[in-house]
């Protein structure tokens, strides 16, 4: 906690003030970067065709889990400080990757048959640690995940024929 306070600038008093327990800074840094995630998917949106926005953020994704890999243990520990971040997660990222779903099936680019929950589990346990801890593994087979998204793609849609949307 010393070490935090000495990056940030602050006393050690202000950290614990703000964070009485170190579980309740391990929570507050996961909602920051699953918020930074999130908002990455509007961001690609605005900046790139629907299927490179989606693929550059699923990538991003992938950034995410291996990072936060060290936290598993944390969040699996029974501690209450951690019991809402799987829902806050869900509720963040389930519709960050809609959007970009539904972009990419209305330009014809993926199938409309892909939902966030199940992408966002793949891609999770894609991204189970390797002997090495490299990322590169992880990164090639949800580029290939992506890609078997593309299979089946009806091609742009009109305006008068909406993105199919899975129940």
């Amino acid at each position: 906690m010393r070490e935090i306070a000495e990056k940030a600038g602050v006393g050690v008093g202000t950290i614990y003030r703000n964070f009485p327990q170190r579980s309740d800074l391990i929570a507050a840094v996961f909602r920051s970067e699953v918020d930074a995630c999130a908002d990455a998917a509007a961001s690609l949106a605005e900046g790139f065709p629907p299927g490179e926005a989606l693929d550059r953020w699923m990538q991003r994704y992938v950034d995410f889990i291996v990072a936060k890999r060290g936290l598993a243990a944390a969040l699996h520990s029974g501690d209450p400080a951690f019991e809402a971040l799987p829902a806050y997660f869900d509720s963040r990222f389930e519709p960050a990757l809609q959007k970009l779903l539904d972009a990419a099936v209305t330009a014809g680019e993926i199938r409309p048959d892909a939902n966030p929950y199940d992408l966002l589990r793949a891609v999770a346990s894609l991204c189970m640690p390797s002997s090495d801890g490299n990322p590169a593994a992880a990164r090639r087979l949800v580029a290939l995940l992506v890609d078997g998204l593309r299979y089946r793609a009806a091609g742009p849609q009109s305006a008068a024929s909406p993105a199919h949307k899975p129940d």
